[in-house]
C-alpha cells in the first residue's frame, strides 16, 4: 500500500501554484486569469489543509487550524469568482472584448 506523506501534498501544491503563476503571467484572456488565481488559491488550500493533517497527527484532533482556514480562502475565493465574473461581464458589454491589455480603458 503506498503511503502518502506531507510531502507529496507539498510537491502537488507547489505544482499547482506554478501553474497558477505561469497562467497568471502569461495568458491575456481575464478568464484563464481568474482561472489560474482560482488555481493558487487551491494550491494554498492544499497545503493549509495537509499542514493541518500533519499537526493533527502531532498534537490530536484539535489541530485543525488549517483545515478552518481553508473554508475562509474557499469562501472569499467564490466571492472573487463572483466580482470578478460581473466586472467582465459589465466589460465585455461596453467593450466587446475579454483581452487583459484592454482593461485600462475602464477608468475612462
Amino acid at each position: 500500500m503506498l503511503d502518502i506523506s506531507t510531502l507529496h501534498y507539498l510537491v502537488l501544491g507547489a505544482a499547482l501554484f506554478l501553474l497558477g503563476v505561469i497562467g497568471v503571467l502569461t495568458r491575456r484572456n481575464v478568464v484563464i486569469v481568474l482561472m489560474s488565481i482560482e488555481l493558487i488559491l487551491n494550491a494554498v488550500n492544499l497545503n493549509l489543509v495537509a499542514f493541518s493533517r500533519y499537526w493533527q497527527g502531532i498534537h490530536g484532533p484539535s489541530a485543525l487550524h488549517g483545515q478552518v482556514f481553508a473554508i475562509f480562502i474557499i469562501t472569499d475565493a467564490a466571492a472573487e469568482a463572483a466580482v470578478g465574473l460581473g466586472i467582465l461581464i459589465a466589460f465585455f458589454r461596453n467593450k466587446e472584448t475579454v483581452n487583459v491589455d484592454e482593461v485600462n480603458l475602464l477608468k475612462w
